[in-house]
């Protein structure tokens, strides 16, 4: 088993799926919905586990997998003899139940695993975009793009102030010129920006002129901070076809600027904490 000082530190919602062998709630973990080509490692001793060549839609609201990595993944009967838990062989950390016979695949298998308990580490071959988006609350902006098939990476953080490396406290405070933003980090040839940029409309109040729901001030304003012409070209193009629809926005078109990753705690927090965003809720648009 892997030496207890090398394991990654966890939340506590991490803790609780991990060590105590909780489930997180269907439907709301990072990987549910994945495809890119990587590997799947454990989020404690980071191990190894999965292939993205295994991963497959069971619609059943976690992570499944027909195949694990060989010896990297034991099989332990639940007490009530009706489920078998799986765990990671190095550290023990739970990673949730293993199937049999439910036909999804020809391997008749599924490895139902919760996105908590696991890191995707993307391949390095495969051809990669950065785009910033800025719609209020960053929890609430990476919660949708890091569900996003061919997004790779995502990270919250703040752009287009004028000091270097703000705090979020600096932020907050207003002075700073810095929005909240999420850095979503895609495989061009699996999702496009186009799409990118639909769902960053459809989760979030594009019209407010001063915040984002319930939190007010200029660090949650709307605005796509864009990199080429061709991100230009894709926004204004989405922008008035809103505004055909009889939609009034509030989004700023700003050039690129560079971005501050924000504090740790602050990298995947509904996912890290199982909540939901309370103001950027999926509405159907395009």
């Amino acid at each position: 088993m892997n030496n207890s000082k090398n394991f990654r530190p966890l939340s506590s919602f991490e803790s609780w799926v991990i060590d105590k062998k909780g489930t997180e709630q269907p439907f709301t973990g990072e990987y549910c919905n994945t495809n890119s080509p990587g590997h799947y490692h454990c989020k404690r001793c980071d191990s190894p586990l999965y292939r993205s060549q295994d991963k497959f839609p069971s619609h059943c609201g976690w992570p499944s997998f027909d195949d694990e990595i060989s010896g990297s993944v034991k099989r332990i009967p639940d007490p009530d003899g009706r489920r078998t838990e799986i765990v990671c062989n190095s550290c023990g950390g739970h990673l949730g139940h293993i199937f049999e016979g439910e036909g999804f695949t020809s391997k008749n298998l599924r490895h139902c695993v919760n996105s908590i308990s696991l890191v995707f580490k993307a391949s390095e071959s495969q051809p990669t975009s950065i785009a910033l988006f800025a719609s209020g609350c960053f929890w609430g902006t990476e919660f949708h793009f890091a569900k996003v098939p061919g997004v790779l990476a995502t990270r919250v953080g703040f752009a287009g102030g004028h000091i270097e490396n703000p705090s979020y406290k600096q932020v907050c405070a207003g002075s700073t010129g810095h929005l909240e933003c999420c850095e979503v980090t895609y495989n061009p040839t699996q999702v496009s920006y186009e799409h990118l940029c639909k769902l960053f409309f459809e989760t979030h109040d594009f019209s407010q002129t001063n915040g984002q729901g319930p939190d007010i001030g200029p660090q949650y304003l709307s605005a796509l901070f864009l990199s080429s012409t061709d991100e230009r070209r894709v926004a204004e193009k989405v922008i008035e076809t809103l505004k055909e629809k009889g939609f009034k926005v509030a989004t700023q078109i700003r050039p690129n600027a560079h971005f501050w990753p924000a504090e740790d705690y602050h990298q995947k927090y509904y996912f890290h904490e199982a909540k939901t965003p309370y103001c950027h809720i999926y509405r159907k648009i395009f």
